[in-house]
């Protein structure tokens, strides 16, 4: 069989990764994979996630298998960072490896019970979405979003689209620091969207991947929580990679809430046996992590400082970029930019500019335009800044 088989297409993001660790430019530059970078180009350890794991190694006992769906009091904590600390709603979680998995369980456990929807995905989404529920055996259809001459949400042409969306239709909402614009509604705008989606009859899957690197912790919840409040059924896959930077460990979740708590019981009995027959159990490593800061005052507000720092950093790439090829004389207004949040944007640059930086200066961008802000540093700002002014 394998004879018979063609080379396969590299992934256009972990691809390009590929190629950069070929490059052997000294001075090349990867704003493509969305990791985040400190200052020195590092992707870090945070000093709560030291601190926690060697709690769990000075305490751990066992190495037995984790429930199907991961331990409760990992499962408590998630629903307490989607929700609230308040949390009321019917809801349960299954902890799923990264946030990818629980997209997948999520299309497994949708097509299984929902087979002749459609999955509609915002115009431009995250590439894997189209990947992941396609090959779930879904169509996957578009909906308006973004604004391209304007560089801004083009929220009258989302609201036309999802008004032709059928009933029972599953619509895939980024809950912030939207991939790949960095673009997202505002409060009043998640409020007409709710409401779209309950007078439409829609299921709404939330991914959430980036919570607090936006504007805040409970900041970047409030879409998902307006939502959760106006509609009986939510899906939500969230992941712990960004915030608590925990990339290889791949600790993500998948979190059904309905109407009441029998609804939700008899659907996450059907989830987990999804899960049963995709992985059986959870890594635990990454879970303990979470939950141990979460468990703990002094770790998690030592983890919330860690957030804001990194939510500072990308916030303050964003004014640098502005500001220095302002300064190399460049006069196309990027000032969009600093209005957007999260790890990405779309730059502006085409296919043809693109290439040109990674071919002559060894700069690797998505060849959609779109940067990983969170891979600048003051280091790499100037010669970034001035290949893009010459390509421009």
């Amino acid at each position: 069989m394998f004879e018979k088989l063609e080379m396969a297409p590299a992934d256009p993001i972990l691809g390009l990764t590929e190629a950069y660790n070929n490059d052997p430019n000294p001075a090349k530059i990867n704003l493509g994979v969305g990791v985040y970078k400190d200052e020195t180009g590092v992707t870090p350890i945070m000093t709560s996630v030291h601190k926690a794991e060697k709690i769990i190694l000075d305490t751990e006992k066992s190495k037995g298998y984790l429930p199907i769906s991961g331990a409760p009091a990992y499962g408590k904590v998630v629903r307490e960072l989607l929700f609230g600390a308040d949390d009321a709603y019917p809801a349960a979680t299954a902890h799923t490896p990264g946030g990818t998995g629980a997209l997948r369980v999520a299309a497994q456990f949708l097509k299984k019970f929902n087979p002749n929807a459609a999955v509609w995905v915002s115009d431009p989404t995250w590439a894997n979405h189209n990947g992941i529920f396609g090959d779930a055996g879904f169509e996957v259809k578009k909906y308006t979003y973004y604004n391209a001459e304007d560089r801004n949400l083009n929220f009258d042409g989302m609201r036309a689209s999802m008004q032709q969306i059928p009933a029972g239709d599953i619509i895939i909402l980024h809950a912030c620091c939207h991939n790949p614009s960095g673009i997202d509604p505002t409060l009043d705008q998640w409020k007409q969207i709710a409401q779209m989606i309950n007078d439409k009859k829609l299921l709404p899957l939330m991914d959430f991947a980036y919570q607090g690197l936006g504007r805040g912790l409970e900041e970047d919840a409030e879409g998902l929580r307006t939502v959760a409040a106006a509609v009986d059924e939510v899906v939500v896959c969230s992941s712990f990679s960004k915030n608590f930077g925990l990339y290889k460990e791949r600790v993500g979740a998948i979190t059904l809430k309905g109407a009441s708590a029998d609804d939700v019981n008899k659907a996450f009995s059907n989830l987990k046996i999804i899960i049963r027959r995709l992985y059986s159990n959870p890594p635990s490593h990454g879970g303990a992590i979470v939950t141990t800061i979460m468990n703990d005052p002094a770790l998690r507000a030592e983890w919330e400082g860690e957030v804001a720092q990194v939510r500072g950093r990308i916030a303050e790439m964003r004014q640098l970029f502005v500001d220095t090829l302002k300064a190399k004389g460049v006069t196309q207004d990027f000032s969009f930019l600093t209005g957007q949040c999260g790890m990405f944007s779309f730059s502006g640059l085409n296919p043809d500019q693109v290439k040109t930086l990674k071919e002559k200066h060894s700069i690797y961008i998505v060849g959609s335009g779109r940067i990983n802000v969170a891979g600048m540093t003051k280091a790499n700002m100037d010669p970034l800044c001035t290949a893009v002014a010459e390509v421009l």
